[in-house]
Protein backbone atom coordinates (compact mmCIF):
# COMPACT_ATOMS: atom_id res chain seq x y z
CA UNK A 1 0.00 0.00 0.00
CA UNK A 2 2.72 2.65 0.81
CA UNK A 3 4.25 1.50 -2.85
CA UNK A 4 0.84 2.18 -4.18
CA UNK A 5 0.69 5.57 -2.25
CA UNK A 6 4.18 6.45 -3.29
CA UNK A 7 3.57 5.69 -7.08
CA UNK A 8 0.20 7.94 -7.24
CA UNK A 9 2.19 10.68 -5.29
CA UNK A 10 4.72 10.59 -7.91
CA UNK A 11 2.46 10.46 -10.73
CA UNK A 12 -0.03 12.92 -9.60
CA UNK A 13 3.61 15.04 -8.87
CA UNK A 14 4.25 14.19 -12.70
CA UNK A 15 1.51 15.48 -13.93
CA UNK A 16 1.33 18.99 -12.24
CA UNK A 17 4.33 19.29 -13.69
CA UNK A 18 3.70 18.75 -16.94
CA UNK A 19 0.07 20.28 -16.78
CA UNK A 20 1.68 23.53 -15.75
CA UNK A 21 5.80 23.85 -16.32
CA UNK A 22 5.75 22.03 -19.80
CA UNK A 23 2.31 22.83 -20.57
CA UNK A 24 3.27 25.50 -23.27
CA UNK A 25 6.27 23.52 -24.76
CA UNK A 26 4.27 20.16 -24.91
CA UNK A 27 0.98 22.05 -26.54
CA UNK A 28 3.16 23.01 -28.96
CA UNK A 29 4.84 19.96 -29.83
CA UNK A 30 1.10 18.22 -29.89
CA UNK A 31 0.23 20.89 -32.81
CA UNK A 32 3.41 20.54 -34.36
CA UNK A 33 2.61 16.89 -34.43
CA UNK A 34 -0.57 16.83 -35.29
CA UNK A 35 -0.58 20.11 -37.73
CA UNK A 36 0.73 19.85 -41.51
CA UNK A 37 1.23 22.20 -43.82
CA UNK A 38 1.25 21.08 -47.25
CA UNK A 39 1.60 22.95 -50.22
CA UNK A 40 -0.52 22.84 -53.45
CA UNK A 41 1.02 23.40 -56.26
CA UNK A 42 -0.35 25.56 -58.53
CA UNK A 43 -1.22 24.39 -62.54
CA UNK A 44 1.70 25.21 -64.82
CA UNK A 45 0.65 27.05 -67.88
CA UNK A 46 0.24 25.21 -70.97
CA UNK A 47 2.58 25.90 -73.75
CA UNK A 48 0.58 24.75 -77.32
CA UNK A 49 1.20 25.24 -80.90
CA UNK A 50 -0.01 27.71 -83.50
CA UNK A 51 -3.11 25.48 -84.33
CA UNK A 52 -4.28 24.72 -80.63
CA UNK A 53 -2.61 21.47 -79.89
CA UNK A 54 -0.64 20.77 -76.45
CA UNK A 55 2.93 20.00 -76.50
CA UNK A 56 3.65 20.34 -73.08
CA UNK A 57 0.58 20.62 -70.04
CA UNK A 58 -0.01 19.15 -66.74
CA UNK A 59 -1.45 16.07 -65.67
CA UNK A 60 -3.05 14.65 -62.32
CA UNK A 61 -0.28 12.81 -60.72
CA UNK A 62 -0.05 12.07 -56.54
CA UNK A 63 2.88 12.65 -54.63
CA UNK A 64 4.11 10.04 -52.23
CA UNK A 65 5.14 10.74 -48.86
CA UNK A 66 6.33 9.82 -45.08
CA UNK A 67 6.52 10.26 -41.87
CA UNK A 68 9.27 8.18 -40.85
CA UNK A 69 8.86 8.26 -36.96
CA UNK A 70 5.65 6.97 -37.37
CA UNK A 71 6.69 3.79 -39.45
CA UNK A 72 7.01 0.21 -37.84
CA UNK A 73 8.88 -1.07 -40.53
CA UNK A 74 10.73 0.60 -42.75
CA UNK A 75 12.56 -2.84 -44.45
CA UNK A 76 9.22 -4.13 -44.84
CA UNK A 77 7.83 -1.11 -46.19
CA UNK A 78 10.00 -0.37 -48.48
CA UNK A 79 9.99 -3.83 -50.03
CA UNK A 80 6.30 -3.48 -50.55
CA UNK A 81 6.99 0.35 -51.79
CA UNK A 82 9.55 -0.02 -54.50
CA UNK A 83 8.45 -1.98 -57.31
CA UNK A 84 5.37 0.20 -57.08
CA UNK A 85 7.30 3.31 -56.94
CA UNK A 86 10.25 1.65 -59.17
CA UNK A 87 12.51 3.10 -56.75
CA UNK A 88 16.11 1.47 -55.18
CA UNK A 89 14.90 -0.72 -52.25
CA UNK A 90 17.94 0.72 -50.45
CA UNK A 91 17.15 4.16 -51.13
CA UNK A 92 13.45 3.53 -49.77
CA UNK A 93 15.18 2.29 -46.38
CA UNK A 94 17.28 4.78 -45.56
CA UNK A 95 14.44 7.59 -46.58
CA UNK A 96 11.55 5.77 -44.07
CA UNK A 97 14.20 5.28 -41.01
CA UNK A 98 14.88 7.37 -37.85
CA UNK A 99 12.43 10.30 -36.16
CA UNK A 100 12.07 12.76 -38.88
CA UNK A 101 8.97 13.99 -39.26
CA UNK A 102 8.75 14.11 -43.48
CA UNK A 103 10.32 12.47 -46.18
CA UNK A 104 9.41 12.62 -50.49
CA UNK A 105 9.66 9.05 -51.55
CA UNK A 106 7.88 9.72 -54.98
CA UNK A 107 6.72 12.22 -57.13
CA UNK A 108 4.52 12.01 -60.43
CA UNK A 109 3.40 8.61 -59.85
CA UNK A 110 -0.19 7.58 -61.97
CA UNK A 111 -3.13 7.48 -60.25
CA UNK A 112 -3.71 3.81 -60.63
CA UNK A 113 0.02 2.93 -58.86
CA UNK A 114 -0.99 5.20 -56.16
CA UNK A 115 -4.04 3.50 -55.31
CA UNK A 116 -2.37 0.52 -55.13
CA UNK A 117 0.21 2.04 -52.54
CA UNK A 118 -3.14 3.25 -50.32
CA UNK A 119 -4.45 -0.51 -50.65
CA UNK A 120 -0.93 -1.39 -48.78
CA UNK A 121 -2.75 0.71 -45.81
CA UNK A 122 1.28 1.35 -44.74
CA UNK A 123 1.09 3.37 -40.92
CA UNK A 124 3.18 7.13 -41.87
CA UNK A 125 2.93 6.81 -45.73
CA UNK A 126 0.92 9.68 -46.95
CA UNK A 127 -0.65 10.26 -50.79
CA UNK A 128 -1.29 13.90 -52.06
CA UNK A 129 -3.10 14.57 -55.19
CA UNK A 130 -0.46 16.97 -57.26
CA UNK A 131 0.72 17.40 -60.87
CA UNK A 132 2.93 16.46 -63.19
CA UNK A 133 4.38 17.94 -66.67
CA UNK A 134 3.50 16.08 -69.51
CA UNK A 135 5.24 15.97 -73.39
CA UNK A 136 1.73 15.20 -75.48
CA UNK A 137 2.27 14.30 -78.68
CA UNK A 138 5.63 11.74 -78.42
CA UNK A 139 7.15 14.58 -77.02
CA UNK A 140 7.31 16.57 -80.44
CA UNK A 141 9.39 19.35 -80.13
CA UNK A 142 10.44 18.44 -76.85
CA UNK A 143 14.48 20.59 -77.28
CA UNK A 144 12.45 23.23 -77.96
CA UNK A 145 9.99 23.30 -75.27
CA UNK A 146 12.10 22.26 -72.71
CA UNK A 147 11.51 19.92 -69.82
CA UNK A 148 11.32 20.05 -66.08
CA UNK A 149 12.47 18.79 -63.19
CA UNK A 150 10.89 16.88 -59.91
CA UNK A 151 9.24 20.10 -58.30
CA UNK A 152 8.50 20.93 -62.16
CA UNK A 153 10.72 23.66 -62.15
CA UNK A 154 12.12 24.69 -66.17
CA UNK A 155 15.67 23.53 -66.50
CA UNK A 156 15.73 23.92 -70.31
CA UNK A 157 14.22 25.56 -73.67
CA UNK A 158 11.17 27.44 -73.59
CA UNK A 159 10.53 25.77 -69.74
CA UNK A 160 13.17 27.46 -68.47
CA UNK A 161 13.50 31.11 -69.95
CA UNK A 162 9.28 31.21 -69.52
CA UNK A 163 9.10 29.70 -65.86
CA UNK A 164 7.64 32.98 -64.18
CA UNK A 165 4.98 33.12 -66.47
CA UNK A 166 4.31 29.31 -66.67
CA UNK A 167 4.92 28.31 -62.98
CA UNK A 168 2.41 30.48 -61.36
CA UNK A 169 2.18 30.94 -57.16
CA UNK A 170 1.61 27.97 -54.95
CA UNK A 171 -0.94 27.71 -52.38
CA UNK A 172 -0.92 26.60 -49.20
CA UNK A 173 -3.05 24.13 -47.16
CA UNK A 174 -2.43 23.36 -43.34
CA UNK A 175 -4.10 19.76 -42.29
CA UNK A 176 -4.80 18.46 -38.64
CA UNK A 177 -4.26 14.85 -38.98
CA UNK A 178 -3.95 12.11 -36.34
CA UNK A 179 -1.12 10.31 -35.11
CA UNK A 180 -1.22 7.38 -37.68
CA UNK A 181 -0.56 10.55 -40.67
CA UNK A 182 -4.62 10.59 -41.65
CA UNK A 183 -6.01 13.45 -42.43
CA UNK A 184 -8.89 14.86 -40.41
CA UNK A 185 -9.49 18.35 -41.36
CA UNK A 186 -8.01 21.35 -43.12
CA UNK A 187 -7.37 24.38 -41.05
CA UNK A 188 -5.95 26.68 -44.03
CA UNK A 189 -6.50 26.43 -47.26
CA UNK A 190 -5.19 28.93 -50.12
CA UNK A 191 -6.13 28.43 -53.72
CA UNK A 192 -3.02 28.55 -56.09
CA UNK A 193 -3.05 30.71 -58.81
CA UNK A 194 -2.50 28.83 -62.45
CA UNK A 195 0.53 29.72 -64.37
CA UNK A 196 -0.35 32.02 -67.55
CA UNK A 197 -0.11 29.64 -71.09
CA UNK A 198 2.07 30.35 -74.06
CA UNK A 199 1.20 29.65 -77.64
CA UNK A 200 3.74 29.30 -79.87
CA UNK A 201 4.34 30.09 -83.36
CA UNK A 202 5.03 25.77 -84.22
CA UNK A 203 2.30 23.63 -86.29
CA UNK A 204 2.49 20.76 -84.83
CA UNK A 205 1.31 19.00 -87.79
CA UNK A 206 4.48 20.14 -89.62
CA UNK A 207 6.36 19.49 -86.52
CA UNK A 208 5.94 16.08 -86.45
CA UNK A 209 6.31 15.24 -89.73
CA UNK A 210 9.59 17.32 -90.09
CA UNK A 211 10.82 14.81 -86.80
CA UNK A 212 9.87 11.70 -88.99
CA UNK A 213 11.78 13.03 -92.07
CA UNK A 214 14.87 13.53 -89.73
CA UNK A 215 14.92 10.45 -88.16
CA UNK A 216 14.63 8.97 -91.44
CA UNK A 217 17.18 10.60 -93.23
CA UNK A 218 19.69 9.81 -90.31
CA UNK A 219 18.54 6.09 -90.26
CA UNK A 220 19.49 6.02 -94.17
CA UNK A 221 22.85 7.86 -94.31
CA UNK A 222 23.88 6.14 -90.93
CA UNK A 223 24.13 10.32 -89.68
CA UNK A 224 25.30 11.76 -85.95
CA UNK A 225 22.67 13.71 -86.55
CA UNK A 226 20.12 15.83 -88.42
CA UNK A 227 18.36 19.29 -87.78
CA UNK A 228 15.80 21.37 -89.76
CA UNK A 229 14.32 24.56 -89.03
CA UNK A 230 10.99 25.49 -91.48
CA UNK A 231 9.84 29.57 -91.20
CA UNK A 232 7.66 31.85 -92.51
CA UNK A 233 10.24 34.18 -94.30
CA UNK A 234 8.06 37.12 -94.43
CA UNK A 235 7.39 37.87 -90.35
CA UNK A 236 10.16 35.24 -89.18
CA UNK A 237 7.18 33.03 -87.46
CA UNK A 238 9.10 29.40 -86.72
CA UNK A 239 6.99 27.06 -88.10
CA UNK A 240 8.89 24.06 -87.50
CA UNK A 241 12.26 23.82 -85.24
CA UNK A 242 13.72 20.11 -84.66
CA UNK A 243 16.94 17.88 -84.52
CA UNK A 244 17.34 13.93 -84.28
CA UNK A 245 18.33 12.17 -81.96
CA UNK A 246 16.01 13.11 -79.50
CA UNK A 247 15.54 13.09 -75.78
CA UNK A 248 13.03 10.55 -74.09
CA UNK A 249 10.53 12.30 -72.14
CA UNK A 250 9.66 9.24 -70.26
CA UNK A 251 13.09 7.96 -68.90
CA UNK A 252 13.09 9.83 -65.71
CA UNK A 253 17.36 10.96 -66.36
CA UNK A 254 17.86 14.44 -67.78
CA UNK A 255 20.09 13.80 -71.37
CA UNK A 256 21.97 17.00 -71.73
CA UNK A 257 23.04 15.95 -75.53
CA UNK A 258 19.67 14.99 -77.07
CA UNK A 259 18.08 17.93 -74.73
CA UNK A 260 20.26 19.83 -77.21
CA UNK A 261 18.28 22.33 -79.69
CA UNK A 262 20.95 21.86 -82.66
CA UNK A 263 19.54 24.94 -84.66
CA UNK A 264 20.49 27.47 -82.18
CA UNK A 265 23.60 25.54 -80.06
CA UNK A 266 25.47 24.01 -82.75
CA UNK A 267 27.59 25.72 -85.40
CA UNK A 268 29.00 24.08 -88.48
CA UNK A 269 31.02 25.19 -91.33
CA UNK A 270 27.89 25.68 -94.06
CA UNK A 271 29.67 25.38 -96.97
CA UNK A 272 28.13 25.99 -100.51
CA UNK A 273 25.19 27.22 -98.64
CA UNK A 274 27.10 30.62 -97.71
CA UNK A 275 28.13 31.46 -101.13
CA UNK A 276 25.10 33.82 -101.36
CA UNK A 277 26.95 35.89 -98.96
CA UNK A 278 30.19 37.31 -101.73
CA UNK A 279 28.01 37.32 -104.41
CA UNK A 280 25.50 38.79 -102.96
CA UNK A 281 28.06 41.55 -101.33
CA UNK A 282 29.34 42.30 -105.05
CA UNK A 283 26.31 42.60 -106.82
CA UNK A 284 25.17 44.98 -103.98
CA UNK A 285 28.84 46.83 -104.21
CA UNK A 286 28.89 46.75 -108.16
CA UNK A 287 32.03 45.16 -108.33
CA UNK A 288 30.25 42.27 -110.37
CA UNK A 289 26.97 41.72 -112.48
CA UNK A 290 25.10 38.21 -112.46
CA UNK A 291 26.53 38.44 -116.46
CA UNK A 292 30.38 39.08 -115.47
CA UNK A 293 32.36 36.63 -116.74
CA UNK A 294 35.24 34.39 -115.50
CA UNK A 295 37.64 31.81 -116.67
CA UNK A 296 38.16 29.29 -114.40
CA UNK A 297 40.55 26.79 -113.78
CA UNK A 298 39.93 23.34 -112.67
CA UNK A 299 42.18 24.59 -109.28
CA UNK A 300 43.19 27.82 -108.00
CA UNK A 301 46.63 27.74 -106.03
CA UNK A 302 47.29 30.99 -103.54
CA UNK A 303 50.93 30.61 -101.70
CA UNK A 304 51.25 27.12 -100.95
CA UNK A 305 47.25 26.29 -100.76
CA UNK A 306 45.46 24.73 -103.61
CA UNK A 307 41.54 24.59 -104.22
CA UNK A 308 39.74 22.56 -106.02
CA UNK A 309 36.61 22.23 -107.51
CA UNK A 310 34.35 19.53 -106.25
CA UNK A 311 33.61 17.67 -109.42
CA UNK A 312 34.93 19.38 -112.28
CA UNK A 313 38.26 18.60 -113.93
CA UNK A 314 38.37 21.43 -116.97
CA UNK A 315 38.78 24.85 -117.66
CA UNK A 316 35.38 26.70 -118.19
CA UNK A 317 34.19 30.15 -118.96
CA UNK A 318 31.09 30.72 -116.51
CA UNK A 319 29.12 33.62 -115.94
CA UNK A 320 28.46 34.78 -112.03
CA UNK A 321 24.59 33.64 -112.78
CA UNK A 322 26.75 30.10 -113.58
CA UNK A 323 29.35 29.93 -110.89
CA UNK A 324 26.46 29.99 -107.65
CA UNK A 325 24.28 27.70 -109.72
CA UNK A 326 27.28 25.24 -109.93
CA UNK A 327 28.45 25.51 -106.74
CA UNK A 328 32.29 26.57 -107.99
CA UNK A 329 34.60 27.14 -105.33
CA UNK A 330 37.33 28.69 -107.95
CA UNK A 331 34.81 31.10 -109.24
CA UNK A 332 33.23 32.45 -105.47
CA UNK A 333 36.62 32.77 -104.87
CA UNK A 334 37.12 34.86 -108.02
CA UNK A 335 33.78 37.01 -106.98
CA UNK A 336 35.24 37.56 -103.34
CA UNK A 337 38.74 38.97 -104.56
CA UNK A 338 36.50 41.30 -106.75
CA UNK A 339 35.10 42.13 -103.72
CA UNK A 340 37.59 42.91 -101.48
CA UNK A 341 38.50 41.21 -98.00
CA UNK A 342 37.15 44.10 -95.86
CA UNK A 343 33.75 44.46 -97.64
CA UNK A 344 33.50 40.28 -97.50
CA UNK A 345 34.14 40.78 -93.62
CA UNK A 346 31.04 43.62 -93.79
CA UNK A 347 28.71 41.39 -95.83
CA UNK A 348 29.35 38.55 -93.55
CA UNK A 349 28.04 40.31 -90.90
CA UNK A 350 25.45 42.37 -92.65
CA UNK A 351 23.85 39.02 -93.21
CA UNK A 352 24.03 38.47 -89.47
CA UNK A 353 27.02 35.89 -88.81
CA UNK A 354 28.54 36.42 -85.83
CA UNK A 355 26.07 37.87 -83.54
CA UNK A 356 22.84 36.09 -81.98
CA UNK A 357 19.45 36.63 -84.47
CA UNK A 358 17.48 37.69 -81.18
CA UNK A 359 15.38 34.54 -81.51
CA UNK A 360 13.00 33.98 -78.14
CA UNK A 361 14.95 30.75 -77.70
CA UNK A 362 17.48 29.81 -74.52
CA UNK A 363 21.07 28.80 -75.70
CA UNK A 364 21.59 30.60 -78.72
CA UNK A 365 25.50 31.05 -79.77
CA UNK A 366 26.89 33.69 -82.17
CA UNK A 367 28.76 31.74 -84.28
CA UNK A 368 32.53 31.58 -85.22
CA UNK A 369 33.85 34.45 -86.99
CA UNK A 370 37.11 35.53 -87.81
CA UNK A 371 38.12 39.19 -86.80
CA UNK A 372 39.12 40.67 -89.57
CA UNK A 373 43.01 41.28 -88.09
CA UNK A 374 42.69 37.31 -87.76
CA UNK A 375 42.78 36.63 -91.86
CA UNK A 376 45.67 34.90 -93.04
CA UNK A 377 46.73 35.41 -96.56
CA UNK A 378 45.01 32.19 -97.47
CA UNK A 379 41.80 32.68 -95.93
CA UNK A 380 40.02 34.14 -98.92
CA UNK A 381 40.62 30.60 -100.48
CA UNK A 382 38.04 29.22 -97.48
CA UNK A 383 35.86 31.53 -95.92
CA UNK A 384 33.77 32.85 -99.21
CA UNK A 385 33.07 29.09 -100.08
CA UNK A 386 31.64 28.51 -96.25
CA UNK A 387 34.82 27.03 -94.75
CA UNK A 388 36.92 28.50 -92.03
CA UNK A 389 33.71 30.17 -90.09
CA UNK A 390 30.92 28.95 -87.97
CA UNK A 391 27.46 29.32 -88.27
CA UNK A 392 23.79 28.04 -86.74
CA UNK A 393 20.83 26.92 -88.84
CA UNK A 394 19.15 29.61 -87.26
CA UNK A 395 21.31 32.34 -88.72
CA UNK A 396 21.54 30.60 -92.20
CA UNK A 397 17.91 30.56 -92.04
CA UNK A 398 18.15 34.02 -91.28
CA UNK A 399 20.23 34.98 -94.20
CA UNK A 400 18.42 33.36 -96.64
CA UNK A 401 15.09 34.68 -95.55
CA UNK A 402 17.03 38.07 -96.84
CA UNK A 403 16.84 36.92 -100.28
CA UNK A 404 13.19 35.29 -100.20
CA UNK A 405 12.26 38.53 -98.56
CA UNK A 406 13.06 41.09 -101.14
CA UNK A 407 16.42 41.84 -99.06
CA UNK A 408 14.60 42.56 -95.76
CA UNK A 409 15.63 40.58 -93.01
CA UNK A 410 13.11 39.06 -90.00
CA UNK A 411 14.22 38.22 -86.57
CA UNK A 412 13.00 34.19 -85.79
CA UNK A 413 10.74 33.61 -83.04
CA UNK A 414 8.71 31.23 -81.77
CA UNK A 415 6.48 32.87 -79.16
CA UNK A 416 3.26 34.43 -80.40
CA UNK A 417 1.25 34.40 -77.45
CA UNK A 418 1.54 35.04 -73.33
CA UNK A 419 -1.44 34.95 -71.53
CA UNK A 420 -3.95 37.03 -73.70
CA UNK A 421 -1.68 39.17 -75.23
CA UNK A 422 -0.20 38.59 -78.33
CA UNK A 423 3.76 38.95 -78.68
CA UNK A 424 5.45 41.38 -81.15
CA UNK A 425 8.88 40.00 -82.84
CA UNK A 426 10.88 42.59 -83.36
CA UNK A 427 11.47 44.54 -86.85
CA UNK A 428 14.03 43.40 -89.15
CA UNK A 429 16.49 45.23 -91.43
CA UNK A 430 16.74 46.04 -95.00
CA UNK A 431 19.85 44.57 -96.03
CA UNK A 432 20.16 43.92 -99.83
CA UNK A 433 18.16 46.35 -102.58
CA UNK A 434 15.12 44.59 -103.80
CA UNK A 435 16.98 44.41 -107.41
CA UNK A 436 20.35 42.42 -105.57
CA UNK A 437 17.77 40.77 -103.77
CA UNK A 438 15.85 39.70 -107.31
CA UNK A 439 19.36 38.84 -109.04
CA UNK A 440 20.35 36.19 -106.00
CA UNK A 441 17.09 34.39 -106.30
CA UNK A 442 17.25 34.29 -110.01
CA UNK A 443 20.47 32.52 -109.73
CA UNK A 444 18.95 29.92 -106.75
CA UNK A 445 16.24 29.29 -108.94
CA UNK A 446 18.77 28.21 -111.41
CA UNK A 447 20.50 25.99 -108.54
CA UNK A 448 17.19 24.00 -107.94
CA UNK A 449 16.87 22.92 -111.90
CA UNK A 450 18.16 20.05 -113.92
CA UNK A 451 21.48 22.02 -114.65
CA UNK A 452 21.92 23.12 -111.07
CA UNK A 453 23.19 21.27 -107.97
CA UNK A 454 20.20 20.85 -106.05
CA UNK A 455 17.55 19.26 -108.87
CA UNK A 456 17.07 16.30 -106.01
CA UNK A 457 15.08 19.56 -104.02
CA UNK A 458 12.13 20.57 -106.89
CA UNK A 459 8.78 20.09 -105.94
CA UNK A 460 6.48 19.38 -109.11
CA UNK A 461 4.61 22.10 -109.92
CA UNK A 462 6.30 24.26 -107.52
CA UNK A 463 9.44 26.82 -108.89
CA UNK A 464 11.79 26.50 -105.66
CA UNK A 465 15.21 28.44 -104.72
CA UNK A 466 17.68 27.45 -102.52
CA UNK A 467 21.69 26.08 -102.18
CA UNK A 468 23.38 23.11 -101.60
CA UNK A 469 26.18 23.24 -99.41
CA UNK A 470 29.26 20.65 -98.15
CA UNK A 471 31.63 21.36 -96.07
CA UNK A 472 34.50 18.99 -94.56
CA UNK A 473 35.11 18.44 -90.50
CA UNK A 474 37.63 19.03 -89.15
CA UNK A 475 39.45 16.36 -87.08
CA UNK A 476 39.87 17.44 -83.71
CA UNK A 477 42.45 15.34 -82.98
CA UNK A 478 44.51 16.37 -85.83
CA UNK A 479 43.31 20.14 -86.57
CA UNK A 480 43.12 19.02 -90.07
CA UNK A 481 39.79 19.25 -92.35
CA UNK A 482 39.09 14.96 -92.60
CA UNK A 483 36.58 13.02 -94.64
CA UNK A 484 33.74 13.65 -92.45
CA UNK A 485 31.07 15.95 -93.92
CA UNK A 486 28.25 18.23 -93.15
CA UNK A 487 25.80 18.29 -95.60
CA UNK A 488 22.97 21.38 -96.21
CA UNK A 489 20.48 22.49 -98.34
CA UNK A 490 18.32 25.77 -97.29
CA UNK A 491 15.34 27.22 -100.03
CA UNK A 492 12.32 28.48 -100.27
CA UNK A 493 9.26 27.94 -101.99
CA UNK A 494 6.80 29.11 -104.14
CA UNK A 495 9.87 31.10 -105.52
CA UNK A 496 7.34 33.87 -106.98
CA UNK A 497 5.60 34.76 -103.27
CA UNK A 498 7.86 32.28 -100.59
CA UNK A 499 5.41 31.14 -97.76
CA UNK A 500 7.81 28.26 -96.60
CA UNK A 501 11.82 28.47 -96.21
CA UNK A 502 13.62 25.15 -94.96
CA UNK A 503 16.90 24.76 -94.10
CA UNK A 504 18.26 21.41 -93.06
CA UNK A 505 21.38 20.06 -92.00
CA UNK A 506 22.79 16.40 -91.73
CA UNK A 507 26.08 16.09 -89.84
CA UNK A 508 28.17 13.29 -90.84
CA UNK A 509 26.88 10.91 -93.29
CA UNK A 510 28.31 7.76 -94.24
CA UNK A 511 28.14 7.04 -97.74
CA UNK A 512 26.84 9.72 -100.07
CA UNK A 513 28.10 13.30 -98.50
CA UNK A 514 27.24 15.66 -101.24
CA UNK A 515 24.36 18.49 -99.87
CA UNK A 516 22.47 17.65 -103.01
CA UNK A 517 22.16 14.02 -102.39
CA UNK A 518 21.77 13.74 -98.69
CA UNK A 519 20.24 16.97 -97.49
CA UNK A 520 17.91 18.23 -100.65
CA UNK A 521 15.65 14.50 -100.60
CA UNK A 522 14.85 15.96 -96.88
CA UNK A 523 14.48 19.41 -98.12
CA UNK A 524 11.73 18.14 -100.55
CA UNK A 525 9.76 16.18 -98.45
CA UNK A 526 9.18 18.46 -95.72
CA UNK A 527 8.27 21.49 -97.94
CA UNK A 528 5.70 18.76 -100.17
CA UNK A 529 4.01 18.05 -97.12
CA UNK A 530 4.19 21.35 -95.36
CA UNK A 531 2.82 22.84 -99.12
CA UNK A 532 0.00 20.38 -99.66
CA UNK A 533 -0.89 20.43 -95.59
CA UNK A 534 -1.01 24.29 -95.41
CA UNK A 535 -3.06 24.18 -99.02
CA UNK A 536 -0.25 26.46 -100.60
CA UNK A 537 -1.04 26.75 -104.74
CA UNK A 538 1.94 26.49 -107.11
Amino acid sequence: MIVAVLVVAGLSVRAAFLGTVRADDLSNVAVGQQRVQVEAPAPRGSITSADGRDLARDRLAVEVTATPALVTDAPAAAASLAPLLSAPEGELVEKLSGNGRYARLATNVDPARAKQVAGLELPGIHLTDTLERFLPRRGDAAQLVGLTDADRAGISGLELTLDETLRGTAGTRVEARDPFGRRLRTIVDKDPVPGEDVRLTIDAVIQDRVERILTATQEEFGAQAAMAVVMNPKDGAIIAMASVPQPNPARDEYDAEAARNRPVTDTFEPGSTFKIVPVAGALEEGAVTPATQYDLPPTLTLYDRELGEAKREHSVRWSVTKILEQSSNVGTVKVAQALGQENLQRWIERFGFGSSTGIDVPGEVPGLLLAPEDWSGVSILNIPIGQGIGVTLTQLTQAYAVIANGGHSVVPHVVSQVGGEPTAPPAGERVLTPATAAAVDRMLRGVVSADGTGEAASIEGYEVAGKTGTANKIDPATGEYSARYVSSFVGYVPADRPELLVAVVVDEPGGAYYGGDVAAPAFEQIARFSLQYRGIAP
